[in-house]
């Protein structure tokens, strides 16, 4: 009887197609395993986390970005700036209608300026220095100086101070009864009182209402209209 055998060739082609699907099924465990250890704490690089900051910035018009204790301002960020009269300075995009709400304010008979406006980051870190070391000079320990302080001055990073869209409004005559003006009318130029009162548990920030944000007219009037911050609209 004729013996046959089996050409070598013709066993090595059937074990090709085995071994092109054990390399996928390992490509594809590798890929899911490589995943699950860049979402695991400590893992995550700061340059994904910068990454993915900027990406949420990037998804909001300039006037509508968002910037608080947990939406800290890019390092690499930068803006034009215009001069006020009195000396500080704003993003240049806003001069021109604050410059408007200011003039309707005289005209309702107060005295409007900027008592401050656009910040550096050395400048923002300054004033949260100043504070801690005044209330330290009160009898508080370090920690709970800084607490305090934080009640009322932003972290450097995460101030809109920085952002240059908001400005502290005082009167020259020190007439409080101005902010009441403003809380009524500074949205038809496009600003709002940021840190309104009843709404620190939302801002992370106590009332304060000297400082002003600029958002536009059309966001500001639906927050005014609302009496929601600008977190809560951007929720909606």
């Amino acid at each position: 009887m004729a013996q046959f055998h089996t050409p070598v060739h013709t066993t090595r082609n059937r074990l090709w197609p085995l071994l092109v699907l054990m390399c996928v099924v390992f490509g594809v465990a590798m890929w899911y395993t490589l995943q699950g250890i860049a979402q695991l704490p400590g893992i995550y690089s700061t340059q994904n986390a910068g990454n993915e900051q900027s990406d949420h910035q990037d998804s909001e018009p300039w006037n509508l970005l968002l910037v608080n204790d947990s939406h800290p301002l890019p390092q690499s960020f930068s803006i034009d700036t215009t001069e006020m009269p009195g000396g500080e300075r704003v993003d240049t995009r806003i001069a021109e209608p604050l410059s408007e709400l200011f003039d309707a304010c005289k005209e309702a008979g107060y005295s409007p300026f900027v008592r401050s406006g656009f910040r550096t980051r050395a400048q923002q870190e300054a004033i949260l220095k100043s504070r801690i070391e005044d209330y330290k000079a009160e009898g508080m320990d370090a920690k709970r100086a800084r607490q305090a302080a934080l009640d009322w001055v932003a972290e450097p990073g995460t101030s809109e101070h920085e952002l240059g869209l908001a400005v502290d409004i005082n009167d020259k005559n020190n007439d409080q009864n101005m902010y009441d003006w403003l809380a009524e009318h500074a949205h038809e130029y496009g600003f709002i009182q940021r840190y309104p009162p009843e709404k620190s548990s939302v801002t992370g920030i106590s009332h304060e209402p000297w400082h002003y944000r600029y958002v536009g007219v059309e966001a500001a009037t639906a927050m005014w209209e609302q009496s929601i911050t600008l977190e809560e609209y951007l929720e909606q």
